[in-house]
């Protein structure tokens, strides 16, 4: 025994030997790394991430609203030491980092209270009055945001604030006016699925306490008392929005018309389904939605006339900085353009990150730089720290912070070589400029794809070659044919420009519909979790932020992180939060419906799932999951045991009896203590709920795991409205419109500068 505890020993010391003496390379590696970075003053966009991490750390643990002096004194008492830390660089980035994150924490608690406002507790109908402070116009119909004068008599403690609402017939109706009506209103709807996307928690930060439809005549009214002087301005911007869009989409008369005017004006309710399905299938719907794509070309446009012009005159171009003026004008410029827009979320950080490199260039600095990202970043989640959520955030910082980190091996000067001749000068810019446009395309792509998987399940694998050939368009001919419309549009001059963007955007449209009509144009993944993307974030983050070899840090959460995406974990059955309607895998592997679940809740369950297949046709092919009648359906489980839904309390008895697992929208009686039971009571508590099967029983996933207080998640305990009709569950579908409009996804490889403005 003692031989061989004695060649065990050896053995243990012969292993660690090389560990040992591994250990002093890596920490010499790794300290050679920190001091280039700190050389290259590379530690600033760590503070934002650092910020970040508060934020996320609020979102995923806070219960309740928290203490706003808690996370202030921690950010005081982190930057206390610093002053007696000039000497330790390390330590006064820790420390640094650290009061950042206690400061993220802080701006997030600060804007749940400023946000704060009534949440409507459960389905009513009743009269609804209002003034209208935005309008969409749809290709049927309407949709608009009513700020609330009175509904249904509730007090103004419990009275949502603001409403979003949708109307099938559209009587001439302008921002601005009081209208009075009779409303359908229900809370805004939770996920669909666990882990999916949360439409209260966005409707929360957007002040909207209820969604839902009028019904019946509305009357136009004259309000009570005069509105301020801040929601009349923003009625009366939002009324010339919709005026230049029609006037747009009808110079050219067709959808790409439609096109034009939401990438002026970014309203796009008038996009058909179909042009909006070609789009995201050939990877270029960013283009649609104002983000940072249009937010840099708008100002490329002003920045450019402006030089050109004071270039003309030689006084100017020899006395006058024609540089930084061009820059001021585009900063104004682009501004007021974000304003007309509509200001929403993505505009507003774009904006964010387009005037600070703008301002770079009047301070001459470098405009397109990792620091000035970080700066922009900041500023964004300080005043919207809830955008850290959403992909819009996550796709466009994702995006710019690749393309900045590739800018050496996308800038094709491989391409032009000094001395070169007029012809070979010319293939070099044609071959610089091909190749730089896929190389950025392909970064940007490559650095948004864990985002966009992760929010919409959904890969285009010829999205390459879709912005390929539609970002010349786009720069060259459709953006600056915006930027002379809308200086020509006050002169009533602006028809003829309409129409050619119009063609321009024809030709986009042309192209999207060839490349969606490609097999697997669009393919459909299952949902990975939380887990997966924080760490393929992070190894977007050392891969990008590093300037020295720390960067191959990236590979180890970054592998890891590809490794857990590509074992999700899926479920057997999907029960929606009324209980009225599920989702339940059949002997093919596929899902099919049980009971009658809305189809935009199917919609969701399908693409996590990966199912391609879209719920009308899931729902259109009679694919059901069992047997149905008037009391209830029954179903069975790939394994066999059996599924029960009732909508009758009459089916108890029975059900209770044989099903191994009961679904219920009725509060199920106690004596149904043999099947697992997720009922009203359950539904109250859990939101709604995913289930897989095992072989000793059922592992349930749900929206409300977490158990915490949250101000966007009323009760779900309340009892129905005697107005509401249980068999006909609220259908979030007309509350929320299709993805990307639904998250805010407004974002994606579009979204960054291909290259910094000269």
């Amino acid at each position: 025994m003692r031989r061989i505890g004695a060649r065990l020993a050896g053995g243990a010391v012969a292993l660690a030997g090389p560990r040992a003496a591994l250990l002093p390379v890596l920490g010499d590696w790794f300290a050679e790394g920190l001091a280039r970075e700190v050389e290259q003053r590379r530690l600033f966009p760590w503070l934002a991430v650092a910020f970040g991490a508060g934020i996320l750390v609020f979102f995923a643990g806070a219960d309740g609203t928290p203490w706003l002096a808690a996370p202030l004194a921690g950010a005081a008492l982190a930057l206390a030491p610093v002053p007696f830390l000039g000497a330790r660089p390390a330590a006064l980035a820790v420390v640094l980092a650290l009061a950042a994150g206690f400061l993220g924490f802080a701006a997030a608690t600060w804007r749940v209270t400023q946000v704060a406002a009534p949440i409507l507790a459960r389905t009513t109908i009743g009269p609804l009055t209002g003034m209208i402070e935005a309008l969409d116009e749809r290709e049927v119909g309407a949709r608009l945001v009513i700020r609330v004068e009175n509904f249904a008599g509730l007090d103004p403690t419990v009275r949502p604030l603001r409403v979003r609402v949708s109307f099938r017939k559209a009587p001439p109706l302008r921002p601005g006016d009081f209208i009075a009506a009779t409303a359908r209103l229900l809370p805004p709807p939770e996920a669909a699925r666990p882990g999916g996307y949360d439409f209260a928690r966005d409707a929360y930060f957007q002040g909207i306490g209820a969604v839902g439809s009028l019904l019946g005549a509305i009357t136009v009214r004259e309000p009570p008392t005069p509105p301020p002087l801040r929601l009349r301005l923003a009625a009366l911007l939002d009324e010339a929005r919709n005026a230049l869009t029609r006037r747009i989409a009808q110079a050219e008369g067709s959808q790409a018309g439609a096109v034009a005017a939401a990438l002026v004006t970014g309203k796009r309710g008038l996009i058909g389904p179909a042009a909006n399905d070609a789009l995201r299938a050939a990877g270029i719907y960013h283009v649609v939605s104002i983000s940072g794509l249009h937010m840099v070309l708008a100002a490329g446009v002003v920045f450019w006339l402006v030089r050109a012009l004071l270039a003309l005159v030689p006084f100017c171009a020899l006395w006058w900085p024609i540089k930084k003026i061009a820059a001021g004008f585009a900063m104004l410029g682009v501004t007021a353009y974000c304003a007309f827009s509509g200001w929403d979320i993505a505009a507003e950080r774009s904006l964010i990150m387009t005037l600070i490199m703008l301002g770079a260039i009047l301070v001459d600095r470098p405009a397109l730089s990792m620091r000035n990202l970080a700066l922009a970043a900041l500023i964004a989640l300080a005043r919207e720290p809830e955008g850290l959520l959403g992909p819009s955030f996550q796709m466009s910082f994702g995006a710019v912070a690749g393309l900045i980190a590739c800018a050496r091996l996308i800038d094709g000067r491989l391409f032009r070589r000094p001395g070169a001749g007029r012809i070979e000068r010319l293939i070099g810019t044609g071959l610089s400029a091909v190749i730089g446009t896929l190389a950025t395309t392909l970064v940007a792509q490559i650095a948004t794809a864990p985002f966009a998987t992760y929010h919409f399940q959904t890969v285009q694998p010829f999205g390459l070659i879709g912005n390929a050939l539609t970002l010349p368009l786009v720069s060259l001919v459709v953006m600056p044919a915006a930027v002379i419309g809308i200086l020509a549009y006050p002169f009533a001059l602006d028809r003829p420009v309409w129409w050619l963007m119009g063609q321009a955007v024809g030709g986009m449209l042309a192209i999207s519909e060839w490349i969606a009509g490609f097999d697997r144009a669009t393919l459909v993944l299952p949902a990975f979790g939380t887990g997966a993307l924080g760490l393929l974030a992070a190894g977007l983050l050392l891969a990008t932020l590093p300037v020295s070899r720390l960067r191959w840090l990236a590979l180890s959460p970054a592998l890891l992180g590809l490794g857990l995406a590509a074992m999700p974990e899926r479920f057997d059955l999907y029960v929606d939060r009324q209980g009225g309607g599920a989702a339940i895998r059949g002997p093919d592997g596929l899902l099919s419906t049980l009971g009658s679940p809305s189809a935009f809740v199917l919609e969701q369950w399908l693409k996590a799932d990966g199912d391609g297949r879209s719920a009308r046709a899931v729902i259109g092919d009679g694919s059901k999951g069992g047997r149905c009648d008037r009391l209830g359906c029954t179903a069975r489980l790939p394994d066999g045991r059996a599924v029960a839904l009732v909508r009758d309390r009459r089916a108890f008895a029975e059900d209770c009896a044989r099903a191994a697992l009961l679904i219920t929208r009725l509060a199920a009686p106690p004596s149904c203590t043999g099947p697992l039971v997720i009922d009203r009571r359950v539904l109250a508590a859990r939101g709604a709920v995913a289930v897989r099967a095992e072989r000793d029983g059922f592992t349930l996933r749900d929206t409300r795991g977490d158990g915490r207080s949250v101000p966007w998640r009323p009760s779900l305990t309340a009892k129905p409205s005697t107005a509401q009709r249980p068999e006909a569950p609220a259908d979030p579908g007309d509350a929320i419109p299709a993805e990307p409009d639904a998250t805010g996804a407004d974002a994606a490889p579009g979204d960054a500068p291909a290259a910094p403005l000269q």
